[in-house]
């Protein structure tokens, strides 16, 4: 009975110390304090060397202190210990693409994505990835399925966007630019959103669609990034709302002097580009 009662005691300190080694790991971590972390992730690995958290913490401590090489070997420990662990994979894949090894990267995300297929961080780390190799429809197809998954970070859209720019697909780019600052609006990144804005700004003034291009420029005038931007982009607005002006009252004044509207033929397609028609097709 003796010797039972040793051994829990035992046991329970052993359990409270690993617990505390790695509390202590945590709290000098997010005191950027990383070499005392991985000291006491250490301690506590030396005393169970398969607890799993302690490797892929230290792994991200590595991580911070730009030892790769440590993070690495930390992360494969932590696969040794239980292969199914989705954050040691994608720790890896971050690793090498620090190292711009995309290929590596690209192996280790996939992993990380099969293990969570319905997280979109991993969708969107295998999208990146697969952009920096050239691999656009199949970046494409990553991010769209990020949005669709529910996009925890908010950022499917703006890479989406981003990407379609790239390719000189201004109405796709613009359409994802749209329904980000609608969704992101109250919590997205400043910078982020303020350069949607700008443009879209942009993009309406080019297609004289001067009402939806005045709604974006004075949502530039709220950020400092973009507020002289905005001003700029008021002062065109104006100017083409004018000439706009006066084509119309030359239009008028033409069709009193003729007294004639010619009709638009049946079915004649109506090319304006609004908001509204701002969508994909998934």
């Amino acid at each position: 009975m003796l010797i039972r009662t040793v051994v829990i005691t035992l046991n329970l300190a052993f359990c409270f110390i690993c617990s505390y080694s790695i509390f202590t790991g945590n709290y000098y971590s997010l005191r950027s304090e990383h070499q005392k972390a991985v000291l006491y992730f250490q301690r506590a690995l030396k005393l169970n060397p398969q607890y799993l958290s302690a490797w892929t913490l230290m792994g991200h401590e590595f991580m911070e202190m730009k030892n790769t090489n440590a993070a690495i070997q930390s992360y494969r420990q932590a696969i040794e210990v239980n292969r199914r662990d989705y954050r040691a994979w994608y720790g890896l894949g971050q690793t090498y693409e620090i190292l711009k090894m995309f290929f590596y990267c690209l192996y280790y995300y996939k992993q990380a994505q099969q293990l969570r297929p319905n997280d979109s961080r991993m969708l969107i780390a295998l999208g990146e990835t697969y952009e920096k190799l050239d691999k656009i429809q199949d970046a494409l197809k990553c991010y769209y399925k990020a949005r669709s998954v529910g996009d925890i970070e908010g950022t499917a859209l703006l890479r989406l966007a981003k990407l379609y720019d790239k390719l000189n697909e201004f109405s796709h780019a613009a359409a994802a630019f749209t329904e980000y600052v609608t969704n992101n609006e109250p919590h997205a990144d400043k910078n982020e959103i303020s350069q949607a804005y700008k443009y879209l700004a942009n993009f309406f003034v080019k297609r004289n669609q001067v009402d939806e291009a005045y709604q974006y420029a004075q949502k530039c005038l709220e950020f400092e990034e973009t507020k002289e931007e905005g001003k700029a982009l008021l002062k065109a607005i104006a100017q083409k709302r004018s000439q706009q002006e006066e084509g119309e009252m030359q239009v008028e004044d033409s069709v009193s002097v003729i007294r004639v509207r010619p009709r638009l033929a049946e079915g004649t397609p109506n090319n304006q580009f609004t908001p509204m028609n701002l969508s994909f097709t998934t």
